[in-house]
Order: C-alpha cells, then structure tokens, then sequence
C-alpha cells in the first residue's frame, strides 16, 4: 500500500485537525478582508473632514482631489494611494461633477450611505450658501446686475470659459480625428443653439467615437470595495436611466413649470462630461430662453461661483435662489441643488461593483473618448454665445478679460482672486 494511504488510514485524527485548521485560516482571511472593507467611520466623522475642505477647497476639480488626496489617503489614511487612484480614474470617465463623485464615494466607503451623505453636505453646503446669498441680493435689488462690479463678474467669465476649453482641448482633443469632432459639435451648437442639440451632439461623438477613434489599451487596476453589491448597483443605474427618460416624458406631458426645470437640472447634471464647466451651456438653455433668469444675472452668478470653494454644480443653488418662478429664494436654491447632484451620485454608486468589467471594455473606453471630445465643441461654443457676446461690448472689456485669462493660464493666479480683481475694476471703472 502506498505510503500516503497508509498515514491516512493509520492517522485520521490528524488529517481531520489539519482540514480544520486550513479552513480557519481562510475563514481568518475572509473576516479580516470584510472587516477592512466594511465602513468604519460616522456620519459627523465625514461631515467634518469635508466641511473643513468645503470651506476651503479653491481651484476647481484638479485642485479639490489634490485636497482629497492629501486629507484622506496621506493625513487619515482612510484608503491606499493606488485605491485613491482607481477611485478618481472611475469618476473621471463618469458623467458628472469628478470631485464630488470622488468625495462621495470616500464618504461610502468611511461610513456607509449616511457617510456618503456627510460628504456631499460638507464639501457642497458652504458654497451654495454664500451663492444663495448672492442670488437673493440680485433678485432683491434689481439695479445690482447693471452695477459695475457684476459687469466685471460677466467679463471674468469668458477667460474662465476660455481657460476651461484651453486646458481640455489639449488633454480630451490631442489628435486630428478628436479634434474634428470637438469642431462639429461647436458648429452643430452655433446652428441649433438649444438643450436637444447639446445631447444630439454627445451622442454623435459617441457613436463617432465608438466606430472611429483607435486608442491604446487601458491599464488595469485592482479596485477597493465601497461595500456596495452589483444587485444593488444595477438598482441605482436604472433608476439613473429611468429618472433621465422618464422626467423630460413627464414635463411635456404634464407642461408644469416646476416638473419642466426639475427634469433639465437633473439632466444637466447627468449629462456633464469633461469637467464642471460643460454645465454652463447646459443650464443656460434651460433657464434664460424661457426668461427665468436673465443672461446677466446668469452670468453674474457664474462668474460668482468661480470665487467661492467647493463644486461647481453649485450653481445651481444660486439659478434655484434668483429664479422668480416656479423657484425662489431658498427653497428653489436648495431644491435645485440636490437634483442636479442626485444622478451623480446615482450613476457612481452603481458603477462602483461594475469598474473593473467596464473600464476594460475597448467600445466604452472610444466612445467616452468622442464625449469628451464632443463636449469641448459644446463648451466652445458656449464660450461665445452666450458668454462672449453678453459680456464683451468695448476695448475694455476685452483687455479686462485678456488680462484676467492670461492671470489664470500663465500667472497660475487663483481663480478666487482674479474674480475679486475682475469685480473690483468692473466697480471702479466701469459702473
């Protein structure tokens, strides 16, 4: 007989202990890798670290994950550096406001669903406060929007824009066949300026995208669990598609008011790719052909918001405060505010158990690519009807705007101050 059947036959009891002791050790490995996944944190925990850089995140999306990164993998250590990486990648190839996308996700992670809640509150509150406030006093004193210094704040606008497509023009459009389709985008916009044109030309530069762009393989990753299951995640990316087909449906057929500017900001905020500027056109179309706001005190609070910390969807907390109707003061700046962030956090909480298979899809990977490529033609167009166009009337309007561009892309200059500077020469010299 051979000498293993013998030691089994001879000594069962101990080929039993070792079978137990190897099964404990997985059942050690297993709990130790959920404990490490499972949230560890509190609500007040993450509301409180993010407050703190909602209060002083200036700089716009490339500078808010900077501070993320620093706070949360350096200083708290709440995940790895490679984890932070992954994270970042995904929001970045998704829909919507990248930086708050990332801060949700790490307040999910932290402290489960109330902790992706603290995160949104404290990264976003601050700056939609102050613009509700600005939003009040323009619709309070109407003579504030002719006032010099809202005139520098429209001015100031257009080398925000500018700077915004020259940055993403040279990372999302770095070839001829990108560059093409940024340029058709912007000419089907300038044609047929309206919110069907916008989504029509970023489903064209997906389908482009998809059939025409060649690119080079995407590197993989191993991704870190939010805690999140792929029962759960498919639930939230319908109710994402759902809420994006069902609302406009309902709006035409109910023809409200209030129905019709819920369902543009909640596709505005939906259909943001490449960066928090792209929701410019995007709300421009839903609330001043319409005469909700008027193209100067939309411009005015745009150029606001490029003064106050945290995300730039908080914009919209300031169109909701200035609106007359349906919205209005601080009921419609706050309403406002969380529809426009409800499908990001929709669409990055149901992606999470799907990154891994999604990220290596070569179609997706083209097709995102064309979006991107896409929205900057949408964005150019933007920047000049109606930005240019709005706020450019003499010489000096434009040697304030050149000088403000030139402050942001060569000086590196914060954009908070040039916006301060910009409003303080509009008062001086141009009331």
């Amino acid at each position: 007989m051979p000498l293993h059947y013998q030691h089994l036959l001879c000594d069962p009891m101990s080929q039993r202990n070792e079978r137990d002791d190897q099964a404990s050790v997985r059942l050690e490995k297993l709990s130790a890798s959920a404990s490490a996944s499972a949230p560890t944190g509190s609500f007040m925990e993450v509301f409180l670290a993010f407050l703190k850089l909602g209060l002083t995140s200036f700089g716009g999306p490339i500078a808010h994950l900077g501070y993320f990164r620093t706070e949360f993998v350096e200083r708290r250590a709440w995940l790895d550096d490679k984890s932070y990486s992954d994270l970042v990648a995904l929001c970045q190839f998704l829909p919507g406001p990248a930086s708050s996308q990332v801060g949700m996700a790490l307040g999910l992670g932290r402290a489960g669903w109330s902790g992706a809640l603290g995160a949104w509150l404290g990264f976003t509150l601050p700056s939609a406060i102050v613009l509700i406030l600005f939003g009040l006093g323009v619709a309070q004193w109407a003579g504030l929007v002719q006032s010099g210094a809202i005139h520098g704040l429209k001015v100031v606008a257009v080398a925000i824009v500018a700077q915004a497509v020259w940055g993403m023009s040279k990372s999302l459009c770095p070839d001829r066949s990108r560059a093409g389709i940024a340029i058709v985008a912007a000419l089907l916009m300038l044609a047929a300026p309206s919110t069907l044109s916008q989504v029509g030309a970023i489903v064209a530069g997906a389908i482009a995208g998809r059939w025409f762009l060649r690119l080079g393989p995407f590197p993989g990753a191993e991704h870190h669990s939010y805690g999140i299951s792929k029962r759960v995640g498919a639930l939230m990316l319908l109710l994402f598609g759902l809420l994006l087909v069902v609302l406009p449906v309902l709006a035409a057929m109910a023809r409200q008011p209030t129905l019709t500017i819920i369902s543009s900001f909640y596709q505005a905020g939906a259909l943001v790719f490449g960066g928090g500027h792209v929701v410019l056109p995007l709300l421009q179309t839903s609330v001043v052909p319409n005469g909700l706001v008027t193209n100067d005190a939309f411009l005015a609070g745009y150029g606001a918001a490029q003064a106050v910390p945290g995300p730039l969807f908080t914009f919209a907390a300031y169109l909701g405060a200035v609106m007359t109707e349906p919205f209005s003061g601080w009921l419609g700046g706050l309403t406002l505010l969380v529809v426009i962030f409800i499908p990001a956090f929709l669409i990055v909480a149901g992606t999470l158990p799907f990154w891994e298979t999604l990220r290596q899809r070569d179609g997706v990977q083209r097709a995102m690519a064309g979006i991107n490529a896409a929205v900057v033609g949408v964005l150019a167009a933007a920047l000049y009807d109606p930005v240019w166009t709005s706020a450019i009337h003499s010489r000096a309007d434009f040697g304030l705007a050149l000088a403000a561009f030139g402050l942001l892309v060569y000086g590196r200059v914060s954009p908070a101050l040039v916006v301060a500077l910009a409003a303080g020469v509009g008062w001086i010299f141009m009331h």
